[in-house]
């Protein structure tokens, strides 16, 4: 029978020094993953190693800044050397901008945004199915955004590379399904971790969100990393190339 019991795999998982990440790392160490945290914040991610070998779960980590093809490629091969495979990959890490006009934005933010979003993507999901390859398939789970679905005004460029990596989430699906790798992508909506920060200071904004949700209350990190387990299970065998939306409703009536 299918289940969500991973004792026999192991994975890596970006920007899993806090929010999303963190409770994802957590979420497949509690169903028995061996996990690589991998963050560029080696305090962030030793804490989080820490939270998982408290419960007894098998975690180590990684210094890794995705924005750095050559950091992806230790990545991937500290996990296959540590753990003996790499059979999921929830590639996390990311980061926003204020909200803020397009006019009134810089080159200086679009380049970094690109590349830690859009490029890191790219490195992460290149390496890891070379990886997969080799020991017959895996599970990819790339966080995107609600504001890569319907876009979201005064995030333009977030918006670019959340668009874009849906985009590259669909068309590499289909050209490694049949060699047993699937690759899924979800698409938070307000959720309640660091990388949103900025909402204290732009307290109408946030209050315009909320409002906004069906369901009437922000996600969780850890509805997030449901979302990723659930995606990498033996339960989500015949799903790939989704882009699955974990946003209380938000973008269904849009």
């Amino acid at each position: 029978m299918f289940n969500l019991n991973f004792t026999e795999q192991a994975g890596l998982v970006t920007g899993a020094g806090s929010g999303i990440g963190r409770a994802s790392a957590l979420a497949f160490a509690q169903a028995g993953a061996k996990v690589m945290v991998a963050d560029i914040n080696e305090k962030a991610g030793l804490e989080t190693v820490r939270l998982i070998e408290a419960f007894g779960g098998v975690a180590s980590f990684f210094k890794c800044n995705v924005a750095e093809e050559e950091d992806i490629i230790g990545l991937v091969q500290a996990t296959v050397s540590k753990f003996g495979q790499l059979s999921f990959a929830h590639n996390n890490a990311g980061i926003t901008l204020p909200p803020a006009p397009m006019a009134e934005s810089s080159s200086e933010d679009f380049d970094r945004v690109v590349k830690i979003n859009l490029y890191g993507t790219y490195y992460a999901i290149k390496h890891e199915i070379q990886a997969m390859l080799k020991t017959g398939g895996g599970a990819i789970v790339n966080t995107s955004s609600g504001f890569g679905l319907i876009g979201g005004q005064n995030q333009a460029i977030y918006s670019a590379t959340k668009f874009a990596m849906n985009g590259m989430t669909r068309s590499v699906a289909m050209e490694y399904a049949q060699h047993g790798i699937r690759v899924n992508a979800i698409c938070p909506g307000m959720t309640a971790t660091p990388i949103l920060s900025w909402l204290d200071d732009a307290p109408e904004q946030a209050d315009v969100f909320k409002s906004s949700i069906p369901s009437g209350k922000l996600q969780t990190a850890e509805d997030q990393a449901n979302a990723a387990v659930f995606l990498c299970s033996d339960l989500a065998s015949q799903i790939t190339g989704v882009t699955l939306s974990v946003d209380g409703g938000y973008v269904a009536g849009r």
